[in-house]
Formats: C-alpha cells, sequence, structure tokens
C-alpha cells in the first residue's frame, strides 16, 4: 500500500462524514473493543484503539482476531465513504497478512479505497502499533466491500 499517494475520489454524499460517523456509532463490536473513528476523508478513514489486556492473545500481542475486525472496519468505512446516500456496505472478501507482533499502547489503522465502483470496491488498510515516538506497521489487509441498496435487514 502507497500511504504517499492518494487518489482523488468523486465524492457521491456532501453528507458522507456525517453518514459514516453514524453508522460506526451503531456498530458494538467497535464499542466493545474500543475503537474510535478519528478520521474520514472521501474514501479514507483513520481508527484507533488502546492496548487492551483482554484483546490479547496467548503471548501478550493484540490477537490476529482483533486486527482483522479493525482493518476490515477501516476498509469498510472507506468504502462506504464513497458509496450513494441510500447505500449500506458489507465485506464481502478480505485478505490480511500479519506483518510483525501486534505490541504497543495504542493501534492506529488506516483504511484507504483504492478502486471504488457502483457495486464493488476495493480498499486496502494497514494497522500500526503505536508508543512513545515509533509507529511500527504490523498488519495489512486487502479487501473487497459491497454497495448494497434496498435489502430486507440491511440499512445505511
Amino acid at each position: 500500500m502507497n500511504s504517499g499517494s492518494r487518489a482523488a475520489f468523486e465524492q457521491c454524499d456532501p453528507n458522507y462524514r456525517a453518514r459514516v460517523e453514524a453508522s460506526f456509532a451503531r456498530q458494538k463490536a467497535m464499542v466493545a473493543l474500543k475503537m474510535a473513528l478519528v478520521r474520514v476523508e472521501p474514501g479514507e478513514v483513520e481508527l484507533t484503539f488502546p492496548y487492551q489486556d483482554e484483546l490479547t492473545q496467548q503471548h501478550g500481542f493484540i490477537h490476529a482476531g482483533v486486527l482483522a475486525a479493525a482493518l476490515d472496519t477501516a476498509c469498510g468505512y472507506a468504502a462506504f465513504s464513497l458509496m450513494a446516500p441510500e447505500a449500506a456496505v458489507l465485506s464481502i472478501e478480505f485478505k490480511i497478512n500479519l506483518l510483525a507482533p501486534a505490541r504497543g499502547e495504542h493501534f492506529r489503522v488506516v483504511g484507504r479505497v483504492v478502486k471504488p465502483g457502483r457495486t464493488i470496491t476495493v480498499c486496502e488498510a494497514e494497522a500500526f502499533a503505536c508508543g512513545g515516538d515509533r509507529s511500527k506497521l504490523v498488519a495489512s489487509m486487502t479487501g473487497t466491500m459491497m454497495a448494497v441498496v434496498a435489502r430486507d435487514g440491511v440499512s445505511h
């Protein structure tokens, strides 16, 4: 993922930020994991969460499942930020690379759209372990998100 360059994407909803924030606020899993949505731009979002002992695996690193949830959420909301106002977002596929043990004081996860589409959007996300003045890339994800419109049980 090339975090140095970011394509400018056409925004179809001037209220995208409020829509993303409202949807994120309804995610009870993110509340349980103490994840916060700290930045929303067209095609890009950033999440943070603190180190929590109860989210670790047997060696004291943040569990891969927690990282996957954070990366997937970042990809989903990056895609959602570019979707039509009546659309909802669902993940349909992702692949995660665990690059280093996830140990730090807090974690930062950035999701970006690679290729937007009317129905299917491809995204990438990176998770960084942070502490003091250091930040280390610990995981990355490529994900495919789907815009869902007028489906029972799925609302925007």
